[in-house]
């Protein structure tokens, strides 16, 4: 989760900074400077892309400092909804080729999320249900 959102906020922060370069990493191609035509958002769009990256790639950091096991596994359904869609949007030609890399990583993720989850539950390893370690740990101490 940490690597995850480590990287999630470094993309993002490379789509702040030099949003073509984003572009570019997404295999499209950038537009040059000067040529875009009147009423095109696409840097609009990077940006605010690119801000939701940022924080989100802090909330995973943040979830995985916690140990937020909750948090992890309500990213396994969300994230293969995201690829789904992503990749959706490819095959419909609603989004270029270059966008299924989003939804590929979306989907990678959340598989190795789940799997990663699973055998954290199946080695005992688990927070005890409530995703919340504190009160896990709590819940430990107290006589039935």
């Amino acid at each position: 989760m940490a690597v995850f959102g480590l990287l999630a906020a470094a993309l993002g922060v490379v789509g702040l900074v030099t949003p073509d370069a984003q572009i570019a990493l997404m295999g499209l191609d950038p537009v040059p400077k000067g040529a875009r035509a009147d009423g095109d958002h696409t840097l609009m769009f990077v940006t605010a892309s690119s801000m939701a990256a940022v924080n989100m790639g802090v909330y995973y950091v943040l979830a995985a400092l916690a140990d937020w096991r909750a948090f992890f596994r309500w990213t396994v359904p969300f994230r293969l909804l995201t690829c789904t869609v992503f990749t959706l949007a490819v095959v419909s030609g609603r989004a270029p080729a270059g966008f299924l890399g989003v939804g590929i990583w979306e989907g990678v993720g959340a598989l190795a999320t789940g799997v990663a989850l699973r055998r954290e539950s199946r080695g005992g390893a688990s927070t005890g249900g409530s995703g919340a370690p504190e009160q896990d740990a709590a819940a430990a101490h107290r006589t039935p």
